[in-house]
């Protein structure tokens, strides 16, 4: 019984091909771009998370300022030194190591090569702190270090810019008006979160930085790596507690300074996404209740024109819920149509903005599937109607009608 009604409803959808797919175009749209959007939402907080887990989930930083932003943030906060982050290092048992981390951006010049990159000074411990390996040469000798040495590690981006397919290590290229000495190439990285090029960066020792470059003994960031028995939340607390009493902070007076976990500023940015995402799904699902109406349009014309087709049924016998039966499938089977393509269509956009966007294709099937339902489900409530109409026609009045 009910595989005739399906099939009687197929022959009746494919009548009018024409009509058909222009009445699920809404419930195509709609699947499509919810799938879409909500697929390449997880892709870019999967993003953000694996960019934070290359900086180490155990990874805090410690800034001069309040991080407060706005109006009424007119204070202006002492910089950070190299004798906090040996304080940090020496006073804290949660703090495993840290580094100084100064940056600002320059032209880097080699030969007829020039090319504008990030510069940072700092030491071997940054290395260290964000796990990032060097795959050709070496690292800071503690004697350039603390001679502050104008010798130089550089990322992926900045060899193919200046070098090609030359070896770097033991060339000199130019800083300003600095000599660099190319001791090391540091692992690709790729793009950030943020959609930054991290092999765009040339690192030098943090003295040679602050003589030759800034001219300045600040620091303007420290990395800091909880101890492998501690947790981020207690290491800050702790480097909190320190900061306040190298800085001379009173009881009751505000920090000149913040400390920001990795994995909250991870949470955070998932939580951004996940709101945008949200936000954008629920938009696209409107076009669902398009496709709806749309549905419920075309059965009742439907109706109309089959009226005298409905009224040979009920007087050869025919019950009123079987003609329910038949239209209510018929509009159940036109929108898990659309469903069905939608799902294809919005998983064949998610992979091609994957693509562009460069973010993992991260399909949920929990979503493919609530799509699928909400596509059949939006079938029984908008066909209903359409469809207790015709099982409530009057059979001599449907014979009579033209």
């Amino acid at each position: 019984m009910i595989w005739e009604t399906v099939r009687l409803a197929i022959q009746a959808i494919f009548r009018n091909a024409l009509r058909s797919i222009l009445t699920v175009l809404g419930i195509v749209i709609g699947v499509a771009a919810v799938i879409a959007m909500v697929t390449v939402g997880q892709g870019s907080s999967d993003q953000v998370t694996a960019d934070v887990e290359k900086l180490g989930t155990n990874v805090l930083m410690v800034l001069p300022g309040a991080g407060r932003m706005g109006p009424g943030n007119n204070s202006v906060s002492a910089a950070l030194d190299l004798k906090d982050v040996e304080a940090l290092i020496d006073q804290l048992s949660s703090v495993r190591t840290a580094a100084p981390y100064n940056q600002t951006t320059l032209n880097a010049v080699y030969g007829a090569e020039d090319a504008r990159t990030s510069v940072a000074g700092t030491d071997t411990r940054f290395l260290d702190v964000v796990d990032w390996p060097i795959v050709q040469g070496r690292g800071f000798l503690p004697a350039e270090e603390s001679s502050g040495r104008a010798v130089c590690i550089i990322g992926e981006t900045v060899r193919q810019d200046l070098f090609g397919n030359t070896d770097p290590v033991g060339e000199t290229l130019r800083l300003k008006n600095v000599s660099c000495e190319v001791i090391g190439l540091l692992e690709a990285k790729g793009a950030s979160s943020f959609g930054t090029d991290q092999d765009d960066i040339v690192l030098i020792p943090i003295k040679a930085f602050q003589r030759r470059i800034t001219g300045s003994a600040d620091v303007s960031m420290i990395y800091v790596a909880a101890a492998d028995n501690a947790s981020t939340d207690r290491a800050l607390v702790e480097i909190e507690t320190l900061m306040r009493e190298r800085r001379r902070i009173g009881d009751g007076e505000e920090d000149d300074f913040n400390v920001r976990d990795m994995k909250q500023l991870a949470s955070m940015l998932t939580g951004i996404t996940d709101v945008l995402t949200g936000l954008l799904s629920a938009v696209a699902a409107v076009s669902l209740l398009v496709g709806g109406i749309g549905i419920m349009n075309i059965m009742l014309v439907s109706v109309t024109e089959r009226t005298r087709e409905i009224g040979i049924r009920l007087a050869v016998g025919a019950t009123g819920n079987q003609v329910l039966l038949q239209f209510l499938v018929e509009a159940i089977v036109l929108s898990m149509i659309g469903g069905v393509i939608g799902i294809l269509l919005g998983l064949g956009l998610a992979a091609i903005t994957s693509n562009i966007m460069a973010i993992p294709f991260s399909p949920a099937p929990s979503i493919v599937a609530i799509a699928f339902l909400f596509s059949a489900a939006v079938g029984v409530i908008f066909g209903y109607f359409p469809a207790r109409r015709a099982a409530r026609l009057d059979p001599i009045e449907a014979l009579r009608h033209q």
